[in-house]
């Protein structure tokens, strides 16, 4: 039964480490550690944040108050998930925290506010650097990629004994804002609200001039960036863009998208790229993060995900491309809103994460990569933990051995008061032992078949013509209806039911 177990990480709070770099309170996080090892908790995952770390001035970094936090995790006998997290914290969704990126960088930005992204308006977001400052010398006489590895570099030297020991077992890269790999295209900073479709953020002047040069090279200098996709509360037929018979399925707006998304996928690709050459040889594993937009899924325009950099059509995947490209670099593919049901959702998103999960997580798996994830929201109920034991072994089971498809592992967030409250904790221990089949906690992953040999080189990168490939829609694997591993005791349940119909009532 081993060999069904999925290990499950918690997620520590956003300001363990404080902005002014330091661990405030480490005796409540060492007790609250305590609890989560007693439940028979994996591990746990943390953002190690770029504006803390590097605050002082270029290449000052200050590791000190996460190494003592490394060093409480690791005395409790827990191993850690660190996500180089590059971006704000700060406007999105769930953060009640803020945690700038280095002012250092923001002062650059008050000269050359290009180095932000941008939507058509002009407004900036500071969230994050664009993607298009990745190869440009604009920060003291490095690019941004440059500033991104030599934190990564950073990193490994002054966390060496945490890596040799095995505490450490996967790099999570950040790659865009809250982490994912996307554009910021919805921000509430900026009057986003659900199911907003978002806007389009590539109106850097250094966007710009790359997309008129593509656009130029493809004999279509006339090509400018869309100026008919509306603004971020618009709904899809409002748009010139996204209605029946819009822009986007004409050859300039298929143009545009492939220019667009195929820019997120390069940037992903040379960061860790970079991440890669860094931890060549440590035990651990890269990973990258992948949003979950749910909203207009159910939509021929697919909109709010088209806007984040997910060209994801009926007739087109937006995401087995991205696992290709992880693929390389033996990266596992990290998504969320595992919780999320359908029916939960409101009638007028078209939303649908349950198939958007198991076209993700499908697509990952026919790449031959690991897949993990996390929920998007701070659920406490059955029924979620149901939902998230679902897509974790989504054909149950196999008494016999390994089940035909099961996740890498899932990240729970996260770590808060109201999760240790008697009665959410007593349900999140079940959840726990479900997740791990039943089984007693299991220190040594090799005996689940999760075996972690020295990072090996990235293989040769992909051709254009090898990632268009990939986007031709496959079906993806059949889903049970239901766990065989309920919280509950039975198969999803009756209660599981009520409390969703009531979670989502309050919604």
């Amino acid at each position: 039964m081993l060999a069904n177990y999925v290990p499950i990480f918690v997620m520590l709070p956003l300001g363990v480490v404080t902005i002014d770099n330091a661990l405030e309170d480490k005796d409540t996080l060492v007790k609250q550690l305590k609890e989560l090892k007693k439940a028979g908790v994996d591990g746990v995952m943390v953002d190690v944040w770029w504006g803390i770390i590097e605050s002082k001035g270029p290449k000052q970094y200050d590791w000190s108050a996460y190494r003592s936090m490394f060093q409480a995790v690791q005395e409790c006998g827990l191993k850690l998930q660190a996500i180089m997290s590059f971006h704000q914290c700060g406007g999105n969704v769930g953060d009640i925290v803020t945690i700038p990126i280095p002012q250092w960088v923001l002062d650059i930005g008050e000269s050359n506010p290009d180095i932000f992204y941008t939507n058509l308006k002009g407004n900036r977001n500071r969230e994050y650097l664009t993607l298009g400052v990745d190869n440009l010398p604009l920060f003291n006489g490095r690019t941004a990629v440059e500033i991104y590895s030599d934190y990564l570099k950073s990193f490994r030297e002054n966390m060496s004994d945490f890596l040799e020991s095995g505490l450490i077992i996967d790099i999570e890269v950040g790659l865009g804002p809250a982490g994912e790999l996307r554009y910021p295209s919805y921000p509430e900073t900026q009057g986003w609200a659900f199911p907003g479709i978002g806007e389009f953020q590539c109106y850097d002047k250094y966007l710009k001039a790359e997309f008129k040069e593509a656009a130029a090279i493809a004999g279509h200098p006339e090509w400018d960036l869309p100026d008919n996709a509306g603004e971020y509360n618009d709904t899809p037929e409002s748009t010139e863009f996204f209605k029946s018979n819009g822009t986007y399925l004409t050859e300039k707006g298929k143009f545009f998208l492939t220019w667009y998304s195929y820019k997120l996928l390069s940037h992903g690709d040379q960061i860790l790229d970079e991440a890669n050459k860094v931890f060549l040889g440590c035990k651990l594993k890269l990973a990258a993060k992948v949003s979950g937009i749910h909203w207009w899924y159910e939509t021929d325009n697919h909109a709010a995900e088209l806007t984040a950099g997910y060209y994801n059509l009926k007739d087109r995947d937006g995401y087995r491309p991205i696992a290709r490209m992880l693929s390389r670099h033996h990266a596992i593919l990290n998504f969320t809103c595992l919780e999320m049901k359908n029916s939960e959702q409101s009638a007028d998103a078209k939303s649908a994460p349950q198939e958007l999960v198991q076209q993700v997580l499908s697509g990952g798996w026919r790449e031959n990569i690991e897949v993990a994830g996390e929920n998007a929201l701070a659920r406490y109920d059955s029924a979620a933990y149901d939902q998230i034991l679902l897509n974790a072994r989504p054909n149950g089971i196999n008494k016999d051995g390994q089940p035909k498809l099961r996740m890498y592992g899932v990240t729970y967030l996260r770590l808060v008061d109201e999760l240790l409250q008697e009665t959410n904790f007593d349900i999140f221990k079940t959840f726990v032992k479900k997740m791990h089949a039943d089984q007693d906690y299991c220190q040594d992953s090799e005996k689940y078949n999760h075996r972690l040999g020295p990072l090996e080189r990235s293989k040769p990168k992909f051709s254009t013509e090898d990632l268009l490939d990939a986007t031709k829609p496959v079906e993806p694997f059949p889903w049970d209806k239901e766990t065989d591993m309920s919280v509950t005791g039975g198969g999803g349940g009756l209660l599981s039911y009520l409390i969703s119909k009531i979670f989502s009532l309050f919604k």
